[in-house]
């Protein structure tokens, strides 16, 4: 068997750079608690779950939040875009102590922010 090495790029959305600065305020360790699931996203891993009745590929994913020591129920909600299978982008992350959840039109917003970097060749002069 021959295994492919396929580079997955990760990009922060501003939303999710946003909140977790606002999180790291109250949550010292937030950043380290995130690593793991930026490099399982890295080697082509999915993890979470994809949110139904959105058009673009979503998921949500439980991220434990070592500062409160509850476990991942108690910790952080983080939502992830899949651009196309090679690029990803971190939309958002709250903390499900402070935020319930996250509606699909406030995800849909987000994504319709996002930069489309998956055509670097694309410029603004090609009309």
């Amino acid at each position: 068997m021959q295994s492919k090495a396929t580079s997955i790029q990760v990009y922060f959305a501003d939303q999710f750079q946003s909140n977790l600065r606002a999180l790291s305020k109250k949550y010292r360790h937030i950043r380290s608690d995130v690593q793991p699931i930026i490099e399982q996203l890295q080697v082509g891993e999915l993890p979470g779950n994809q949110i139904s009745g959105i058009d673009d590929i979503v998921f949500k994913v439980r991220v434990k939040n070592s500062d409160i020591k509850k476990g991942k129920s108690a910790g952080y909600r983080l939502i992830y875009h899949v651009q196309i299978p090679t690029i990803i982008f971190l939309m958002t992350i709250y903390a499900k102590s402070e935020q319930v959840d996250i509606s699909a039109s406030e995800i849909c917003r987000i994504i319709s922010e996002l930069p489309d970097v998956s055509n670097p060749e694309k410029t603004q002069d090609d009309e």
